[in-house]
């Protein structure tokens, strides 16, 4: 082993228009950052660096250029894509790296509200939502209850660093029909916490309308969350996707143990913005505008896995379903910091009885994480 259904197309875009609409007109949802802090009012979501407005063109800055070379040292490259609107099975069976999650190949992320967790000193353990998640074919309505309660299973470094890369081997856990969304991520933040860039894979109905692995990145500033994939986001020009793209997934024969796709993902800060990397390509920047210049450093470097629920005992998987006692569990491998000091992760004294992490002796570079959810009966 290495280190390291569907809505339909046209649902997609009516789903995504409806989300936006939703970002602009919600207000008094809550975020509840610890179990003693008090409740704060939603932050606004700002504005996407796409559409930057200036009286006079002259005014606009010019465009980050990202580094030579991507954050694993090597030189970028194309990706090889499917076609738009490819299912993970499709693209895994064709070879490729990622498709664009629309049949018109779009690569204009569209911003999409949704819940997401942060975990750190400071945990975001729950917050309240207006948006149901839309329940997969088949099953039943999706549960009623707005507070959205967040599970992790996280390995973290506090160091001074210019960002991070990490493998995170992509799979397709079962996202249970009341459940919001399970990922896993990496996550670049300043020392005190409340500037934070981020990407990874997640599976999420309410961002992207369907049971398959997704690229995602998100962004905090002043300890407010804004929203997936187009908020502050600048798509890079020669890039061959944007955030919101399927991943590949190859679903294991009978028998066999779910190994995932490797993948390599990144995070760096370059030349007035944090770079975002994917695979074997910088897919856009977060500019340091965003943050009015002043996040210009990492203080804690975060790799976790996330499970959003309404449920104090979740039914998703996250990772590959497996424990991590389990050999072949999901994993964070070849863990890196730019420009930083070595490796040590280490774990918060969290117990979760659902999802569990732990490291791969002797490295302290890889670790295994997650597990199969609740067993509860109402989970069948």
């Amino acid at each position: 082993m290495n280190e390291d259904g569907h809505v339909s197309n046209s649902s997609r875009g009516l789903l995504a228009a409806g989300l936006a609409a939703a970002v602009v007109g919600a207000t008094g949802a809550v975020w509840t950052l610890n179990a003693s802090a008090a409740e704060t009012p939603e932050a606004e979501i700002p504005a996407s660096t796409t559409a930057v407005a200036a009286e006079d063109p002259a005014l606009v800055p010019p465009a980050p250029v990202p580094p030579a070379l991507l954050p694993w040292g090597e030189r970028p490259h194309k990706l090889k894509l499917g076609k738009p609107g490819a299912s993970s099975a499709a693209l895994a069976a064709a070879g490729a790296d990622a498709a664009a999650a629309d049949t018109s190949g779009s690569r204009v992320p569209v911003p999409g509200f949704a819940p997401k967790g942060r975990t750190g000193k400071r945990v975001l353990k729950s917050m309240r939502t207006t948006l149901v998640p839309p329940a997969p074919p088949g099953s039943a309505k999706a549960a009623e209850d707005r507070v959205v309660k967040f599970h992790y299973a996280d390995g973290r470094q506090v160091a001074e660093a210019d960002g991070s890369w990490a493998n995170l081997p992509v799979h397709r856990p079962k996202l249970a029909g009341d459940d919001y969304h399970t990922l896993v991520e990496l996550a670049v933040q300043s020392a005190d916490e409340k500037q934070k860039v981020e990407v990874g894979w997640h599976i999420d109905r309410s961002v992207n309308g369907d049971d398959d692995p997704h690229l995602f990145v998100f962004y905090w500033k002043d300890d407010k969350p804004t929203c997936y994939n187009a908020c502050g986001f600048t798509p890079y020009e020669k890039a061959s996707i944007a955030p919101g793209a399927t991943l590949p997934f190859i679903e294991p024969l009978p028998g066999e143990p779910p190994v995932g796709v490797p993948k390599r993902f990144g995070i760096q800060h370059s030349g007035g913005a944090w770079w975002v990397a994917y695979d074997s390509e910088w897919i856009g920047f977060f500019p340091d505008r965003n943050w009015d210049g002043k996040y210009t450093k990492a203080g804690l470097i975060q790799w976790f896995g996330e499970v959003a629920s309404p449920r104090s005992r979740p039914c998703s998987q996250m990772g590959n379903g497996l424990p991590a006692n389990d050999i072949y569990a999901a994993r964070v491998g070849s863990i890196s910091l730019t420009n930083g000091p070595d490796v040590k992760v280490t774990f918060p004294q969290r117990p979760n009885p659902d999802y569990t992490k732990e490291l791969v002796p002797p490295s302290e570079r890889t670790f295994r994480y997650g597990g199969p959810g609740s067993k509860a009966a109402d989970c069948s």
